[in-house]
């Protein structure tokens, strides 16, 4: 865990930096990107089997993000000599080094969702009553 003073120095490097942070940001913090990955983390998977892993993606959603993941080198795309020919995309070691904070994310929007969830009912209950 960090200390504060080691928070305040990544901000201010963060702000300093912040042109070359957005555009990476940009490629990794799309929610498909962040589910994606996290279902290739444990195992290589099909097409198929990731779409129907990431229930409400579309079959192009899921297509073009696979396409940026392996143009940003995070997964690995190796076609199976079958009939038909079938298609496996495995996560490569830069993709595998965002599990944690993947891992993290994920379990916080767990733990702290329902609170989102308040927070936006109480906001909108607010609004309606002016």
């Amino acid at each position: 865990m960090l200390d504060d003073t080691e928070l305040a120095r990544l901000s201010e490097q963060a702000c300093t930096d912040m042109a070359a942070i957005r555009p990476i940001l940009d490629r990794i913090a799309d929610k498909w990107t962040i589910l994606i990955l996290t279902v290739l983390c444990p195992q290589p998977a099909r097409f198929n089997e990731i779409k129907r892993r990431l229930n409400g993606i579309t079959h192009k959603a899921l297509a073009d993000a696979l396409k940026r993941l392996e143009r940003n080198g995070l997964v690995t795309r190796t076609v199976l000599p079958t009939a038909p020919i079938g298609v496996v995309y495995t996560i490569t070691p830069l993709g595998h080094s965002l599990r944690a904070p993947f891992e993290a994310l994920c379990a916080w929007a767990l733990a702290y969702g329902p609170d989102i969830e308040q927070a936006g009912s109480r906001y909108d209950q607010a609004k309606a009553g002016r």
